[in-house]
């Protein structure tokens, strides 16, 4: 095994802890699958699991020092992120949602795409620097110095990336599961243009926060 078992038992423990408190990217991914289903749900969790990929790559590979280095760059990721979060709020709240029983043409709303839900659960995902900055910090904690380092880093990498993967899927199936038992138009607007509230105060959040000293 390429990391110590401990620490490799302490990082998974650390990283369930960390998952399971919803963020955007498993708001937008509850959403989604309460209005438009299983199919899209599975789209947004792929989404989310690349974008961690990609994310938490670039800060082993150093991304995550150059950001937590250059102020400028930071906030030039910051706020492309913040607005894309607004942006995808304001689609989720103007977005018609697709009743379970509906035929797929009643509902003509590119929200209700899969490719599209992909694309935005990859960015929300991939365009967080407090994300990569925090990973940066977090993977060190669990890194034997006694063993290889790259082999270490590209366990942990693949490890948190699956159990995002996981924890996205468990939240989209509740998520899908409970739309089937809530088949009301009202009820269902007033999921997604909650879910779309959230990930507009999420970037404005976003938006208004520091990078720590």
């Amino acid at each position: 095994m390429p990391v110590s078992p401990e620490h490799f038992a302490a990082f998974i423990v650390a990283s369930i802890v960390l998952l399971v408190v919803p963020g955007p990217t498993i708001i937008m991914v509850i959403t989604q699958a309460l209005a438009h289903g299983r199919k899209v749900a599975l789209a947004s969790v792929i989404g989310v699991g690349l974008g961690d990929l990609i994310a938490t790559s670039l800060s082993i590979a150093g991304a995550g020092a150059l950001l937590a280095a250059s102020a400028s760059l930071f906030q030039v990721l910051k706020f492309a992120g913040a607005a894309y979060l607004i942006w995808i709020g304001y689609k989720m709240w103007r977005a018609p949602v697709q009743i379970p029983g509906m035929s797929e043409a009643d509902v003509a709303s590119e929200a209700g795409k899969s490719g599209v839900i992909f694309r935005d659960s990859f960015l929300i995902t991939a365009l967080n620097p407090k994300g990569i900055l925090f990973f940066v910090a977090f993977v060190p904690q669990f890194i034997d110095p006694a063993l290889p380092y790259a082999p270490q880093a590209a366990t942990y990498v693949l490890t948190f990336t699956a159990l995002a993967i996981l924890n996205a899927a468990l939240f989209a199936l509740l998520a899908s599961g409970a739309r089937k038992t809530i088949r009301r138009p009202l009820v269902m607007k007033s999921a997604m243009r909650t879910g779309g509230s959230l990930l507009m105060m999420a970037g404005v959040a976003a938006a208004l926060t520091r990078r720590a000293a």
